[in-house]
């Protein structure tokens, strides 16, 4: 079990290693920022736990507790404006511990899986923060919300390896075959989706279909193995079921993970680009821990006693 200073510090040396060897330097014009690229993203990563409930939350934290590690620290506003500048380079990081993970993973086959996450009451008038992003649509787990539907990828002990949103109401079909292509074809607008590990998915039933499990394998190379719909001529045989449901149960885990330890549940963002960036340092807080607890001799996901707050 680690103390929050001594986890900030591992991370920050995760962070910090990355940026000055995987991006390129930095230029800008005028005076040097409060904080340096690295110290964003490593404040914009540690502020993702549970504890603390909101960003002001996590700023009066840092306030009280983070001076002696960040002297420099700005103001909140200033503070939140450099986190969202920083996005792309949050996800690069949250990425790259993902391929790092996924190099000492079972890399036959990847789980791919889709989850409601909800931004706004559905109950509410009016078209909110995110309009034409964020719609109604039902997930099992919610039932009926407002918010974007997230489609993870992750290694078989729990890795994520990309990550992408639509709306609510978007299907999960839908998602898939876009995140394939932008696998396949990798392009700057989705950056998020990441670079495959294996070409081969495990996933649920939402997933199926013959035309588009035909479409993605020819297309983008990817073999999604899933079983068929309920009302489909090709049933499954139920030891084949539950190898697969065997298979899938660690991505629900990233899930709850995500939602509750990393509080992606109880987010409500005002625009796409927050909502980007948070998405972002929590895929990243998640690597990170699993990062650690592997080399501490834990289990990856064991995430809710790595730190003695």
């Amino acid at each position: 079990m680690l103390d929050p200073e001594t986890f900030l510090v591992e991370l920050y040396v995760l962070v910090d290693d990355f940026c000055k060897t995987q991006l390129p330097a930095e230029r800008h014009p005028g005076p040097a920022a409060a904080l340096d690229r690295s110290e964003v993203v490593t404040l914009a990563v540690f502020g993702q736990w549970q504890r603390f409930p909101s960003e002001a939350a996590f700023f009066r934290w840092a306030s009280r507790h983070l001076r002696p590690l960040f002297p420099t620290l700005p103001s909140r506003p200033q503070l939140n404006r450099q986190l969202r500048r920083r996005r792309d380079a949050i996800a690069a990081f949250a990425l790259h511990l993902g391929q790092r993970l996924a190099a000492d993973d079972d890399r036959a086959f990847e789980i791919v899986d889709g989850t409601g996450v909800p931004t706004r009451n559905a109950k509410r008038r009016g078209a909110g923060w995110l309009p034409g992003i964020a719609a109604i649509g039902q997930c099992t787990r919610l039932g009926w919300y407002e918010g974007v539907r997230l489609l993870l990828a992750a290694t078989p002990r729990g890795a994520v390896t990309g990550w992408g949103i639509g709306p609510a109401n978007t299907n999960d079909r839908l998602l898939a075959g876009t995140f394939f292509a932008a696998r396949a074809a990798p392009s700057p607008a989705l950056p998020s989706v990441g670079r495959q590990v294996s070409d081969r998915y495990v996933a649920d039933m939402g997933f199926s279909g013959r035309d588009c499990e035909a479409r993605w394998a020819s297309e983008s190379g990817a073999v999604v193995v899933c079983p068929p719909q309920s009302d489909s001529a090709r049933a499954w045989p139920k030891p084949l079921k539950r190898w697969l449901a065997g298979r899938r149960q660690v991505i629900e885990t990233v899930n709850d993970r995500l939602l509750s330890a990393y509080r992606l549940g109880t987010e409500r963002p005002h625009h796409l680009d927050g909502l980007q960036a948070r998405l972002a340092a929590k895929v990243g807080l998640h690597n990170a821990c699993c990062w650690l607890n592997r080399h501490l001799g834990r289990p990856s996901l064991a995430v809710a006693e790595l730190i003695a707050w």
